[in-house]
């Protein structure tokens, strides 16, 4: 019998998940990221955060950390702003790049045997400057649910992984499902943030689109993409002020004008190599992988099958993501 905690930080919350032979045994996540080391400008917070959430975890299943065989981290955890900074591999990377990216650190603060922690990934550009820092991008997380899907759909790239969320990532695999570059927009922070402080807060009663409406979507990215998004945000507030249209029309709108503007990444930044016929896999946030399907879909440009991600196959993505980098790396019997 084989126990493994699987740890994933982001920026904001922490997921502890502890498995038992491939099965999920107990999951605990705290509001505990990366942002508080940040903020604060010490580890103490995050190292408190993710201790504790390991032993309500380990409590939960009544399991004690001597019984413990494997400890992973990913994510935002092995940030110069994480436990412990990892470099990131360079792309194009796979299972076994990232196997072989892995390190092992104690970190007594947080738990009495050692984490493993799995690489980021980043794209690879020399004498970044203006003329070409668009072509470069990272990713701290995304790399393990990749290959989760991949392997879970048993999925042979080509392929673009549309991954929408605060930050939403677009990452590229060849025909070895290696990552071969990432691009990252702030789609979700912008939902946010224009939902909840801006003039157009009291028009969507700061609340996000509950359900697709599809012409309400499709409206908002071909405005976006036509007189550009901060006109095509003001005009939720005219079809407040003038038009039958309701709250959840309108946050419709909204979301349609800011995935329009993620398309347009999609299909034009140098960071990563999208083709028209590339199939596209999407997984994330329920509304966001829904709305792009649609938009995608009616987007000429595109003609590659389009894969939506069901959210039981992407309950546990990290975690299950880092297990098999581990299994790459010989860590699991």
């Amino acid at each position: 019998m084989t126990h493994i905690i699987t740890i994933d930080t982001g920026t904001t919350n922490t997921r502890v998940t502890l498995w038992q032979d491939g099965a999920v045994l107990a999951h605990q996540a705290c509001e505990v990221g990366v942002r508080d080391t940040a903020i604060t400008g010490n580890r103490e917070k995050l190292q408190n955060g993710v201790r504790e959430t390991i032993a309500k975890t380990l409590a939960a299943a009544g399991i004690d950390a001597e019984q413990v065989d494997l400890v992973i981290g990913s994510g935002m955890i092995s940030s110069n702003v994480g436990l412990f900074e990892l470099p990131h591999v360079l792309a194009p990377a796979g299972l076994q790049q990232l196997a072989r990216g892995m390190v092992s650190v104690t970190i007594a603060e947080v738990f009495p045997k050692p984490i493993w922690f799995v690489p980021g990934v980043r794209n690879v550009v020399d004498n970044i400057g203006l003329h070409n820092c668009e072509a470069m991008d990272m990713m701290r997380g995304e790399e393990v649910e990749v290959m989760s899907v991949v392997d879970q759909l048993d999925i042979t790239g080509p392929a673009m992984m549309v991954m929408p969320g605060s930050h939403s990532k677009f990452v590229c695999i060849d025909d070895k499902n290696r990552i071969t570059g990432c691009v990252t927009t702030l789609a979700g922070e912008l939902m946010y943030v224009i939902t909840h402080n801006t003039i157009l807060a009291q028009s969507l009663d700061s609340q996000f689109a509950t359900s697709i409406n599809e012409e309400m979507l499709l409206a908002g990215a071909q405005s976006a993409q036509t007189i550009g998004l901060g006109r095509t945000c003001f005009n939720v507030r005219t079809l407040d002020q003038f038009t039958i249209y309701e709250r959840n029309d309108r946050a419709n709108f909204l979301l349609g004008a800011i995935l329009g503007a993620d398309l347009l990444t999609l299909k034009n930044s140098t960071a990563i190599k999208m083709l028209p016929g590339t199939p596209v896999v999407i997984c994330g946030k329920p509304i966001m992988k829904e709305a792009l399907a649609i938009l995608i879909k009616n987007d000429d440009y595109f003609s590659g099958k389009i894969t939506v991600v069901s959210d039981e196959t992407q309950a546990h993505l990290a975690g299950q993501g880092a297990i098999l980098v581990a299994e790459a790396r010989g860590l699991i019997k």
